[in-house]
């Protein structure tokens, strides 16, 4: 199957160009409503922390404000989704740029709005609110979180100049890490043949059988990080600085504390889950060296962390074939887990094709409703069905939430990852009940390359956020530098499982998740992610009578409590580590299996 022949999305349901009518319409109305907004609250006094009893026009006030806010960020959410659409696919798109950078300053007056009522609501008796209000009582979560947010807030002169300072700090940032990346073109020589290939293209090739194609494109990717390392050090450096001065400013002990905060967990749950994390490490050690015997090494190198194993399968993964063994397996889940995905795939929700301009790994971004747009670069490996069925649960999650009202559907990052593991795990176990054993060895690999990226390589990533915002708070840090912090990451966490030589110290440079000036530490909710959707898996089997209709209660209900809470519903105790070491238990029978086999 040939790439030409993959999937790009459809967004001419939305709009029918970045410079139509239609589009310049909604989103000056957009704006204009922002206005208005702004006006009203200075109108109703919403400006700094409430004093005073509660009256009825207290409680109308505080109605009309979450109303009118959730209809706001309603209306954003189309108009960056669809401008997100153009950026992420062609980051040459110069018009998609121009539009995409107007958003977000047009957008500061609704980041201050926000913060207005934060403020505002922070001074309100929650208790005697929540009686006297259906709207406050359907958004009683949301307010207790804002009221904690209150105490965390700068003078609102200052929250005003960081509001109107991020499009270019964190902002600006986080774009040129992403447009580097994305329009990276490296000279890739093999066998003599000199061709300019996209990154993204490069770090496929990862994913190949010949050996030493691997090793000469990781040689070729190292080195085109390495001429682009100064203005990505230079990324990195903004963005941590910033949010280690905000943290501060805001009251914050760390840029952790504020993260934690975020994700809806705290400090005894991240402890639990990284200890029985690092318990895990000989076990997937074991895994590597299992791996290197297979390729006929002593010790695996980078290069083939990705490689496949085996003969190759005769099932051909092409993409139509892997949309409908995906949407199969959902149908044996819940039917409307498969239409979901056959809506998808009908409506043309998928970007699946790896070309120059696009970003690189794959995401799935909420666009309006149950409607969600999935980007991934697919190549014929059983490893992008997984993708495939991980980003369609992005998608079911979505889905799920749209009942909610918008302010109401804001998932912490923790448990945004628990509908994309489900699916992906539903799937995967699937295709290791009809394989034969050569299939199952690949299907197996496939698995514990996910999860060894999941559990291993994110503890280095954390690791590694760590030593950046230690050291950034005396001064910016080297590329060198950087490499560094990013090796001894490594070796902490891969130990002896990965060839000490072959290390990637560039890693920093590769993950956008480090160029988010919202998100800091956007790397241990996926092991949250991947761990607690192995978990729940494990009740669905074990108790399946009236589990989806429970399943679908916890996805519908991710913005409305903590991540403890939602996960006592199901029977889970996050705090503690037997929890996590029963979800890695799972993951260790895999790594016996492979081994076996």
């Amino acid at each position: 199957m040939t790439q030409t022949m993959l999937p790009r999305w459809d967004v001419s349901g939305l709009y029918p160009g970045l410079d139509s009518p239609a589009f310049e319409a909604d989103f000056e109305t957009a704006m204009q409503a922002i206005e208005h907004l702004t006006a009203r609250f200075d109108v109703l006094g919403i400006k700094e922390r409430w004093v005073g009893l509660l009256s009825d026009a207290d409680v109308a006030t505080c109605e009309e404000a979450i109303v009118a806010l959730g209809d706001l960020y309603e209306r954003v959410r189309l108009l960056r989704a669809y401008i997100y659409s153009f950026v992420s696919t062609n980051s040459r798109d110069q018009l998609a740029q121009g539009r995409f950078s107007m958003l977000q300053q047009r957008l500061v007056p609704l980041d201050l709005l926000s913060v207005r009522f934060t403020a505002w609501i922070g001074g309100t008796d929650l208790k005697a609110l929540v009686p006297r209000s259906t709207v406050a009582a359907d958004h009683e979560y949301m307010l207790q979180r804002a009221q904690i947010s209150a105490t965390h807030l700068m003078t609102p002169a200052e929250e005003a100049l960081a509001a109107e300072l991020e499009p270019s700090a964190g902002g600006a940032w986080g774009h040129l890490q992403a447009d580097m990346s994305s329009q990276l073109i490296v000279p890739f020589t093999f066998n003599g043949k000199t061709e300019e290939l996209p990154m993204s293209v490069v770090r496929n090739i990862a994913l190949e059988p010949d050996s030493a194609r691997r090793r000469a494109a990781f040689e070729a990717e190292l080195a085109a990080w390495r001429r682009a390392e100064v203005p990505i050090a230079a990324a990195l450096n903004g963005i941590k600085g910033e949010v280690g001065v905000l943290a501060r400013r805001r009251g914050w002990q760390s840029p952790l504390e504020q993260a934690l905060f975020e994700n809806a967990i705290d400090q005894t749950t991240l402890d639990a889950m990284l200890t029985a994390a690092r318990e895990s490490f000989p076990d997937f050690r074991r895994y590597f060296r299992a791996k290197a015997r297979m390729l006929g090494h002593e010790q695996l190198a980078w290069p083939d962390l990705f490689a496949p194993i085996g003969q190759k399968s005769g099932r051909e993964w092409s993409y139509e074939q892997a949309c409908g063994f995906v949407m199969a397996q959902f149908g044996q889940f819940a039917p409307q887990m498969a239409a979901l995905a056959g809506r998808v795939f009908d409506e043309g929700w998928v970007d699946a094709e790896p070309r120059a301009g696009k970003a690189g790994g794959a995401f799935c971004m909420s666009v309006r409703g149950a409607e969600s747009r999935i980007l991934m670069n697919y190549t014929d490996s059983i490893g992008s069905v997984m993708t495939l069925a991980h980003e369609l649960g992005h998608a079911y999650h979505n889905m799920c939430l749209a009942v909610q009202p918008p302010l109401q559907r804001s998932s912490p990052m923790t448990l945004a990852e628990t509908a994309s593991i489900f699916c992906e795990t539903i799937v995967r176990k699937a295709a290791m009940a009809v394989a034969d054993e050569q299939e199952r060895l690949v299907i197996l690999e496939a698995a514990l390359q996910n999860a060894g990226q999941v559990v291993v390589d994110i503890t280095s990533r954390f690791l590694f956020e760590q030593t950046v915002f230690s050291g950034r708070q005396q001064r910016a840090l080297s590329a060198d530098e950087l490499c560094a912090a990013m090796l001894q990451a490594q070796r902490e966490t891969y130990g002896d499982g990965l060839a000490d030589d072959t290390l990637h110290p560039y890693m920093w440079a590769v993950k956008s998740h480090y160029y988010s000036s919202s998100r800091s530490f956007y790397n241990y909710p996926y092991m949250f992610g991947l761990l607690f959707g192995l978990g729940l898996y494990a009740i669905s089997i074990r108790e399946p009578e009236g589990f989806v209709e429970r399943y679908d209660a916890l996805l519908a209900s991710t913005g409305q409590a903590d991540a403890a809470t939602l996960a006592a519903r199901v029977g889970i105790d996050i705090r503690t580590p037997d929890f996590w070491r029963a979800s890695l238990d799972m993951i260790r029978e895999d790594i016996a299996a492979f081994e076996a086999l």
